[in-house]
């Protein structure tokens, strides 16, 4: 993926397993400055795994991961959360805390990793939640409001501390159609007035499309496919149609692989 813009984020000839189960096998990517870049693919591709090792949570077995040209499983401690202060992340299911109000979800970041005075972390909280639309839903705990403004909850704790490279894991999962309508315009505003990078992990086409500059396609822990959304819609490539057209048959099998129902029934044909 060519552009003039840096790259925030740089994979090289990665690799990871869990044991002997590869879950990504010689992953090439870059992740430019500024830029909304959708990985996809269907469940167990690798794509959660991927933000992992970006994060520092995995170590790979072979290769590395550039964040701001620093290679993040050779950082220390001090390093890898020094880093991580430049990163946010929206979890698959927002993992609000239940027990505090949405106001102190927002903050909870600021208060973990900054000094700054209780007054100026209410202005920059309020402003937060401003941005997601929950500025009067301060005060309310989780559980009093609903799923996708819980999700715009969580959205505004991960750009807390302004984030250079925010990423989001299935962002769309659970959500009414005007809920993800919402919340993909969120995302891409978002990092256009931040003017930070985003990572999209997601496997709804239509949502992350219409706010991607380009794509990543993984299928079975391998880049099969990239481009842009344009380029994507009209690929040729088996893999891609199949996803994107949501076909039941193709090269990603509807059935697990293993003996036929006849042979567990008895049916099969003896010779």
């Amino acid at each position: 993926m060519s552009s003039v813009v840096p790259n925030l984020v740089e994979i090289r000839d990665l690799h990871f397993s869990y044991g002997k189960r590869a879950i990504l096998s010689g992953l090439q990517m870059d992740f430019p400055r500024g830029k909304v870049v959708a990985i996809m693919g269907g469940s167990g591709s690798g794509k959660t795994t991927v933000l992992r090792l970006i994060g520092g949570q995995l170590r790979p077995q072979r290769g590395q991961v550039k964040v701001q040209g620093q290679v993040v499983h050779k950082l220390n401690t001090a390093g890898l959360y020094l880093l991580r202060r430049k990163m946010g992340m929206l979890f698959q299911h927002g993992a609000l805390f239940t027990d505090l109000s949405v106001f102190e979800n927002v903050a909870f970041p600021l208060r973990e990793h900054t000094d700054l005075p209780e007054e100026l972390i209410r202005n920059l909280v309020l402003m937060k939640l401003q941005a997601v639309g929950l500025r009067n839903a301060a005060r309310l705990k989780p559980g009093e409001i609903s799923g996708g403004m819980a999700r715009r909850v969580a959205l505004a704790r991960s750009i807390a501390l302004d984030p250079e490279l925010i990423m989001y894991d299935e962002p769309f999962a659970g959500l009414d159609p005007i809920s993800m309508g919402v919340t993909a315009n969120l995302i891409r505003n978002l990092n256009t007035a931040l003017g930070s990078t985003t990572i999209l992990v997601s496997h709804d086409v239509k949502e992350s499309f219409a706010i991607a500059d380009y794509v990543y396609f993984l299928s079975q822990g391998k880049i099969v496919a990239s481009g842009t959304p344009a380029e994507m819609l009209v690929s040729t490539d088996p893999y891609v149609k199949q996803f994107v057209n949501a076909e039941a048959d193709g090269p990603v099998p509807f059935h697990y692989p293993g003996k036929s129902l006849a042979d567990d029934l008895g049916l099969g044909v003896h010779v």
